[in-house]
């Protein structure tokens, strides 16, 4: 099963290169969702922020459940890939996110340093962690996981990869 994450502006070489079967798209309200053709597509629409703020939207507890479910529809024949608009923040959550859903065996710690492996820059956005952490009842091991690994490296915009969740 992989996981592969990219910022916006190399999302058309990533479609080629990995030929997903699904797409998730986590961006702003004023991004527009790119077109994609041929893949289970999810567009969740809200702000990179990491605490409720007056005037954004905030990721919510709904998202979340929605890219859960989104991913239990998904047989991982074909990589699933995602993508926000730089690459460090909503989908690195959203990778670490899927990893830890998709691998309940794996422990948090171990998920997070492998995303820091795979993503020096990665720094995942941490109210879209808290959610998840308490819709797959994680008792705060996905919250302390992620905070062990500390901020990413400063980058405008992440480097792409591919998590392979049976290695």
């Amino acid at each position: 099963m992989i996981l592969a994450v990219c910022p916006l502006s190399r999302l058309d070489a990533h479609l080629t290169a990995h030929a997903p079967s699904h797409v998730v798209s986590l961006l702003s309200p004023t991004a527009l969702a790119p077109d994609v053709a041929d893949v289970e597509r999810l567009h969740l629409v809200f702000h990179d922020i990491a605490e409720p703020r007056e005037g954004l939207i905030p990721p919510d507890a709904a998202m979340v459940g929605a890219l859960l479910a989104f991913a239990g529809g998904w047989d991982g024949a074909r990589p699933l890939l995602l993508h926000c608009y730089a690459g460090v923040s909503r989908s690195t959550a959203a990778a670490f996110i899927l990893a830890c859903r998709l691998a309940p065996e794996r422990d948090e710690a171990e998920l997070a340093r492998a995303l820091r492996a795979l993503s020096p820059s990665a720094t995942p956005n941490p109210l879209m962690i808290a959610l998840a952490d308490a819709a797959l009842g994680r008792d705060g091991r996905m919250i302390a996981a992620v905070t062990a690994i500390g901020r990413g490296a400063d980058a405008f915009e992440g480097e792409a990869f591919a998590w392979d969740l049976d290695q």
